[in-house]
């Protein structure tokens, strides 16, 4: 049998042979139209003198999208005590308390410290704990933020609100309520506070949240159980690695005004 001549081609569908007429390849097309560009763009800049405005402007010409990506996402800053978790999660000395290392390959990713895009809209200086995400924001000028893991509060036992950071303590004593003596008769012993020390429900640092000058009895503090980060474990309060605490902690002292903080 022979070829078929060039031209219409006789296609057979059920009893009716229908004439087809050869159709333009689409990947010949695109090249014809991506070379049509390149030459265009190519014409453009001899023309604008190949500076940077002419460039922009031939790219305008092609119909090429300019916009800088800074327009879309704000550039994420490098932040010093931001890096490698073999580094923030060491052990350190802090005050002649060895506080131990934590075993970040058995924390999520999620959990660790991190500079994000900040997603709050707070102004620079604000901590925001977002329960549900269970991150805790410190927001940053230039529209971005440290982002932290943290542990918050059981059923029943939540807080929410704006309020201030009033003051800060190192190795916090901690004291139980009574409500929870009367739950866990076994920290009665610490009725009258349990010195700081590395075995404090605290952790290295607290922060104390007021509001209309009042406390809360709600704070922001470490824990030396760090597998509790990403939980519902506590009594109400937000808690954070010891390191990170001790981090944020540096941050929220070197601001000069009352930290602002929302918990929602």
């Amino acid at each position: 049998m022979g070829l078929p001549p060039h031209g219409p081609v006789l296609v057979q569908r059920g009893c009716v042979a229908l004439s087809q007429s050869p159709k333009p390849s689409p990947i010949l097309e695109t090249d014809f139209s991506r070379r049509s560009a390149l030459i265009g763009l190519g014409s453009a800049l001899l023309a604008a003198g190949c500076s940077t405005n002419g460039f922009e402007e031939a790219g305008s010409t092609v119909g090429l999208d300019m916009e800088p990506t800074s327009a879309i996402r704000p550039q994420i800053s490098v932040d010093k005590n931001v890096t490698n978790p073999d580094i923030m999660y060491a052990s350190l000395n802090d005050e002649g308390l060895v506080v131990p290392a934590i075993p970040y390959k058995k924390v999520k990713p999620e959990w660790r410290r991190q500079v994000v895009v900040d997603p709050t809209g707070e102004a620079p200086g604000t901590i925001v704990v977002r329960v549900n995400e269970r991150h805790l924001y410190w927001v940053q000028e230039g529209g971005d933020a440290i982002r932290y893991g943290v542990g918050v509060g059981k059923a029943g036992f939540e807080w929410s609100g704006r309020a201030v950071i009033q003051y800060t303590k190192k190795w916090p004593t901690w004291t139980p309520p009574k409500e929870m003596i009367a739950r866990k008769p076994e920290v009665a012993k610490w009725a009258n506070g349990q010195p700081g020390g590395l075995d404090n429900p605290l952790g290295a640092r607290a922060l104390y949240i007021f509001r209309d000058d009042q406390d809360t009895g709600f704070r922001v503090h470490g824990s030396p159980e760090w597998w509790s980060i990403g939980t519902q474990a506590s009594s109400g309060c937000i808690r954070l690695m010891n390191q990170d605490i001790i981090d944020l902690y540096n941050r929220v002292r070197a601001s000069p005004n009352k930290t602002p903080i929302v918990v929602a």
